[in-house]
């Protein structure tokens, strides 16, 4: 018996069912949903020609020229990525833009073919209009708790030892700094506000007692932007603020921004190009800080990375820390206690790293709203 099409959208995203996308590779590019694959009806070429033809044309005269552009070998090759994908993923679904003709004609081929596959009701855009509206209403009704401190003091570690917490550095593939940068870029904005709001959904529905717990974060995540009703409940949640001595936030930065990093570009790249594109991200990141630093300061750190990247060419790392130890001091701290300034949430917790862990553990949804 085969599965009826779907508009229970709560149920696809919590479960993570497999979900073939058949809008244009353009659609796709722009923002997708967690588990999904793009397989197109139509290339993006192919998209815009039928377009051109509906506005001069109407819809049926488009509908035909769809059909002399995907058709024989091209509707073949098509047709079998679909059928391995749908075999793949026996509980899977399709979808296109509104849940209408791109879906309806795959779900026919597919039928023709043999094969039965439901598809998504409403498509990409009901969809987004459900996690737009899920990721509003979930971090306006439940009490969140801001995981603050200087840079260094292991703030990312702390929230995956938080079942209540979601890494919003982790969602955008980014740590969040003018040095956080990580190989392999960015997902798009409205692919990253998908999956924030996913996991906002999974965290209503799996921990809903417990407040939710999330790092502290500026508007910006490298280029991923936090939607505005996120932001604006961030700005006045209760902070929790991680102390850590200046020595051991250094080793975590060398940790991170260079042996970690440098793993990263190496794994993307291999071992001597990810190594040249690791120090091009070092210098590049540099540069950014230029302005705020001014040039006097500017030239003696960077002079210092300088030192350390001939150092670390001959395989000795360890100088790295000489100038992240001036950028802490000379760049993020200052920047840090402008940015601490201006928050209106009042203090939870100032503490070691498993004070706050503990306490962020002990709390229930209960306890901020009392």
């Amino acid at each position: 018996m085969s599965r009826p099409d779907t508009a229970d959208f709560k149920t696809l995203f919590l479960n993570d069912t497999p979900m073939m996308d058949t809008r244009a590779p353009l659609e796709f590019k722009k923002g997708a949903f967690p588990n999904t694959v793009s397989l197109p009806l139509m290339t993006d070429q192919e998209r815009a020609k039928v377009g051109t033809c509906y506005k001069k044309n109407g819809q049926d005269e488009a509908i035909k020229l769809g059909h002399q552009l995907v058709s024989g070998a091209t509707k073949e090759a098509r047709l079998e990525k679909w059928l391995a994908f749908a075999k793949a993923n026996p509980d899977g679904y399709l979808y296109c833009f509104r849940g209408g003709l791109r879906s309806q004609i795959t779900q026919r081929w597919l039928q023709e073919a043999g094969c039965d596959y439901p598809r998504i009701i409403g498509g990409y855009k009901a969809m987004r209009r459900f996690l737009i509206d899920t990721l509003d209403r979930v971090v306006v009704e439940k009490p969140i708790v801001i995981v603050a401190g200087q840079t260094g003091c292991a703030k990312t570690e702390l929230l995956k030892q938080v079942p209540a917490s979601v890494d919003l550095e982790g969602l955008a593939h980014h740590r969040g700094s003018t040095f956080g940068k990580r190989p392999g870029g960015q997902p798009a904005q409205i692919g990253f506000e998908n999956a924030l709001a996913v996991e906002l959904l999974r965290y209503e529905e799996n921990k809903p007692d417990l407040p939710l717990v999330l790092e502290d974060e500026s508007l910006l995540i490298g280029r991923c932007a936090l939607p505005e009703t996120l932001r604006q409940q961030m700005s006045s949640a209760p902070l929790a603020i991680i102390e850590a001595s200046f020595e051991s936030r250094i080793e975590h930065s060398f940790q991170n921004y260079i042996l970690h990093k440098l793993t990263e570009w190496q794994e993307l790249e291999g071992e001597e190009a990810g190594f040249n594109a690791f120090i091009a991200d070092l210098r590049n990141s540099m540069k950014k800080v230029e302005k705020r630093l001014g040039g006097v300061r500017h030239k003696a750190i960077s002079e210092s990375l300088e030192r350390a990247i001939r150092q670390h060419e001959q395989g000795n790392p360890g100088l790295h820390r000489e100038w992240i130890a001036h950028l802490l001091e000379q760049y993020y701290d200052p920047m840090y206690q402008y940015q601490l300034s201006r928050k209106t949430g009042k203090l939870a917790i100032r503490g070691s790293f498993d004070e706050v862990r503990d306490y962020l553990n002990s709390l229930s949804v209960s306890d901020l709203k009392g």
